[in-house]
């Protein structure tokens, strides 16, 4: 398996489609590919967009976010995790995955 160059039905913008994303997929027996981008995804979540089958969310109102400093590229991001001082790393969308991307292939 290789990770895999999709295109986003919303922004057409191509994003990789992981090796760990893909073995998700499998084992939760997911037939169809992402059709957005990460950004789309968490843009379509944020907002309300349906998610399930019966087009709920699963959330009561907005998502929390709590302010972060990328770790890689010191970019102000968003994160829906309170970061704690000193503890595990933050990364921005962009640098997480590229993150995941770099892991995968060393895998192989």
């Amino acid at each position: 398996m290789d990770d895999q160059i999709l295109y986003c039905r919303d922004c057409n913008r191509e994003f990789a489609f992981t090796v760990g994303e893909q073995e998700f997929y499998a084992r939760h027996k997911l037939s169809n590919p992402p059709g957005r981008c990460p950004d789309c995804r968490a843009a379509r979540k944020q907002s309300g967009g349906p998610q399930g089958s019966d087009g709920s969310n699963g959330q009561n109102g907005a998502r929390m976010l709590y302010p972060a400093v990328c770790a890689s590229c010191n970019k102000p991001t968003q994160v829906p995790f309170q970061p704690r001082p000193g503890g595990r790393p933050v990364y921005c969308r962009e640098c997480y995955q590229l993150r995941a991307v770099q892991q995968a292939k060393s895998r192989w």
